[in-house]
């Protein structure tokens, strides 16, 4: 039997009536385990289930229910277009909560699936399908299997007691997932939030007493600069963790400062969720390792090519894409450009997509060097670069007075060099996100006209 759905089961009897969710409402552990039984019960027999449901307790029991049937499950992103979801979930039976957007198919509400309960037998293994994305194109779709049984291994109970966690991401993604699943297994309590607001988080941490989250460097930016961050609550906080995009370092300073030595940062993939770490023990007067992502995690390997990209492997690596070989042994391609100094830190310089070349003589600049360099303005909340030709094209997010002029000198003084100024710096009230807390550049780039 699946080690990974047992400990699930074994969470969900444990609990017995301490509160698992909180949503409108507060859901027991043993209310849950029941609401997964009739789930499991109205699925009946499924070879394959897509999940297109917002954050609710019901989105990460339709998955157990499914895997306990032994079905593959599909993720569909909340965020992705709608040709990009129907792709992914192709064949599939699916259960969502927007059917108007299922036109055809074995589509179902959760409504549907309210059925008799019945006994919950785990399988030998589970199969996830995760899309890559689904910003542009037909995305792929990554085949996990074991890093589950491996999360079953890393969450469990903590000897002081159960905690609360605070989910923002989307359930249906990875970050998502691995929380409130790894919260289940600790036999926590989630309190959750469909979609990010900062006000919101604030209040949740200091009416909830939340003690564990994970933000993303625009949400963590939108924390930290919200009026009421000041006059709240933050000393429950013990474990705030970072990823999902390169950090500038005065925020993770700033952190530090506002949150105490409870702030870690990591790297992963869709494909390898668990690939490098830092704790805040290992920043402390060590300013230098701001920037770092940290070390590579046990059971990962990586390496920099002389392209100067990063190459992984390792224990949580994918099985593969679906439709395409096993990955075994071999190296991935992260696309994400790096390097790593003496003591093994790796840091991360930008999306291998996202360096422009500029200039007659090909000069090529990682933007995201060049956004940290102007974020360091004490007017600027916020800036993505992005190229318009063989050009840098900036757009900033202002808390103050600052003009165009202002933030080219500083990027000029930075870098002492013309072709990391960018030729134009535009002003915005936000930075569109997509639903997972980045910053959606492709968006941004058909917002913004040509200099």
């Amino acid at each position: 039997m699946s080690f990974f759905l047992t400990k699930v089961l074994a969470a969900l009897d444990d609990g017995g009536d301490r509160p698992l969710f909180i949503q409108d409402g507060v859901t027991t552990y043993h209310q849950a385990r029941d609401r997964l039984r009739r789930l499991h019960g109205g699925l009946g027999r499924v070879e394959t289930v897509a999940v297109d449901l917002r954050n609710r307790p019901e989105t990460v029991l339709v998955q157990l229910a499914a895997l306990l049937r032994g079905a593959t499950v599909v993720l569909v992103p909340a965020s992705a277009p709608k040709a990009d979801r129907l792709a992914a979930a192709s064949g599939a039976t699916v259960v969502t909560d927007r059917p108007h957007d299922w036109p055809a198919g074995d589509v179902r509400t959760l409504g549907d699936l309210d059925g008799e309960p019945q006994p919950l037998n785990p399988p030998e293994t589970v199969r996830l399908l995760f899309p890559t994305g689904g910003t542009t194109g037909t995305p792929k779709l990554i085949r996990h299997s074991g890093i589950y049984d491996g999360m079953a291994y890393i969450f469990t109970p903590s000897p002081d007691g159960p905690g609360r966690t605070l989910l923002v991401a989307p359930m249906t993604h990875m970050t998502g997932n691995a929380t409130v699943l790894g919260t289940l297994l600790r036999q926590d309590t989630l309190v959750i939030h469909d979609g990010f607001d900062a006000e919101a988080v604030l209040d949740a941490i200091q009416d909830h007493r939340i003690d564990t989250l994970s933000l993303t460097p625009p949400r963590l930016a939108a924390v930290l600069d919200h009026p009421k961050r000041p006059e709240t609550d933050l000393t429950i906080v013990r474990s705030l963790s970072l990823g999902a995009a390169p950090l500038p370092p005065h925020r993770l300073a700033q952190a530090l400062d506002v949150f105490g030595p409870v702030v870690g940062q990591g790297y992963g993939l869709t494909e390898a969720p668990m690939i490098a770490s830092i704790s805040a023990a290992e920043l402390v007067g060590r300013p230098e390792r701001l920037g770092s992502v940290g070390r590579i995690v046990p059971g990962m390997e990586a390496r920099i090519t002389e392209d100067g990209e990063v190459e992984v492997r390792g224990l949580s690596m994918m099985d593969g894409y679906l439709g395409g070989p096993e990955i075994g042994a071999g190296w991935l391609r992260t696309g994400d450009l790096g390097r790593f100094d003496d003591e093994g830190y790796l840091y991360l310089l930008d999306r291998a997509d996202d360096v422009v070349v500029v200039g007659e003589h090909g000069t090529k600049v990682p933007t995201t060097v060049v956004e940290h360099a102007l974020k360091t303005h004490p007017a600027v909340r916020s800036a993505a670069v992005f190229g318009r030709g063989d050009r840098l094209h900036a757009v900033v997010v202002a808390s103050g007075e600052v003009t165009a002029d202002e933030l080219k000198a500083l990027a000029r003084e930075t870098f002492g060099q013309e072709h990391y100024v960018p030729a134009a710096v535009d002003f915005a009230d936000a930075l569109p996100l997509t639903d997972v807390g980045k910053v959606d550049k492709r968006a941004l780039a058909q917002l913004v006209t040509a200099p």
